[in-house]
């Protein structure tokens, strides 16, 4: 008896120490199967890289329709030729929709209603009626359902962010966003320079830039734009200067496809200091040379491309060099899985997807109309 009494407590310990230890191998061990649909530089440069560097997720089968190189690329990943054949893979819990603006509606619509969690590359969709139909239908089925933002994720903004955040600047007077190329030649077989819904450098980039804006500042009360051709021979908006107005305080968003002189990215002004910030971050170049996030050297910026904090010190100017935090595209799909497993909440919300849709809609209005208009609710 005493024998029992001294050891059956130790044992009890034991067994919970095995059980505790095979529950956290399980939760590690589970992984969540992806279908990729679209297979062009949407998907082949910004999804199935980023996905297959996350932990946990896994690319199980991608929709190309033409004959290509996904099979090499992923030659793990089943290769359909349809929505259909994808949905009807079974274990596949999580759908990324990359394919081109007019169809992401339809797509995602589909899979919501086949039961499956879904992400849509940006623009979410090409209305705001659109936007609010998938977000009621993903309420309804209790899935998940979110907007590919990866720019959130860009080093620079996180840095802006964290500099905002922890009160460098004070109250801010000014913010100012570019998305700025050099491309002078047109690309007339390319959907987004086609005249259709949801084409052009506004739908693709603004969306962008006032993400970016709304997560730093909330809704603005106003909005004007000009949405403007500057390129010959383009057909749709390939520039755009958009205005969000906020109390004391203007969020500039530009973007332009003539700007050969070096890029401005951020310029922030507040009452207690100013941010500039020029470059692009690196990971979409890397990204386009094959190039994979795999270990902690990835979306590391170059020290000459990190941005100055302009103070003020007795009187005087201080300058200030800020470290670019690193930037990860892997920390969308790793905050996705964490959801779905439902350890994190969802960073873009459906609150934040719908403002955008909405800020692109007032945006249009207002340029087609010269004007500014109000922020209205929806």
């Amino acid at each position: 008896m005493q024998y029992a009494q001294f050891w059956c407590p130790g044992a009890l310990l034991i067994l919970l120490w095995f059980a505790l230890r095979n529950r956290v191998s399980e939760e590690e061990q589970v992984t969540i199967d992806v279908g990729l649909v679209g297979f062009g530089f949407a998907g082949r440069v910004f999804h199935a890289p980023i996905i297959a560097a996350v932990p946990g997720l896994r690319l199980r089968a991608i929709v190309q329709r033409s004959q290509g190189d996904a099979s090499a690329l992923y030659p793990q990943a089943i290769i359909v030729k349809s929505i259909d054949d994808l949905l009807a893979i079974g274990d596949i819990r999580l759908v990324v929709i990359a394919t081109p603006n007019t169809s992401h509606y339809g797509l995602a619509r589909q899979s919501l209603l086949a039961g499956k969690d879904v992400v849509v590359d940006k623009p979410f969709t090409t209305t705001y009626e659109e936007a609010l139909d998938l977000i009621e239908l993903a309420k309804q089925h209790r899935r998940l359902l979110s907007v590919y933002q990866n720019l959130r994720s860009n080093g620079d903004f996180r840095t802006i962010r964290q500099l905002a955040e922890s009160q460098r600047f004070g109250r801010v007077a000014l913010y100012e966003a570019h998305f700025d190329r050099y491309r002078l030649q047109t690309r007339p077989g390319a959907w987004r320079e086609r005249a259709e819904p949801g084409s052009g450098v506004f739908f693709d980039l603004g969306v962008h830039l006032i993400d970016q804006a709304i997560v730093l500042f909330g809704r603005p009360s106003a909005i004007s734009a000009d949405i403007r051709v500057e390129r010959d021979g383009a057909v749709v908006d390939d520039a755009f200067d958009v205005t969000l107005h906020y109390p004391k305080m203007r969020a500039l968003l530009r973007a332009s496809m003539i700007a050969i002189a070096p890029d401005l990215r951020f310029l922030l002004r507040g009452e207690k200091a100013a941010f500039v910030k020029h470059g692009i971050d690196p990971q979409e170049q890397a990204l386009k040379h094959g190039e994979t996030p795999r270990d902690d050297t990835w979306g590391r910026e170059a020290r000459e491309k990190w941005g100055t904090l302009y103070g003020s010190q007795d009187g005087a100017v201080t300058a200030e060099t800020i470290q670019t935090l690193p930037g990860d595209y892997r920390l969308f799909y790793a905050n996705v899985r964490d959801t779905i497993l439902r350890t994190a909440s969802i960073d873009v919300t459906h609150e934040q997807m719908l403002d955008v849709m909405h800020a692109l809609e007032l945006a249009r209005e207002s340029n087609q109309k010269q004007c500014t208009l109000d922020w209205r609710t929806l």
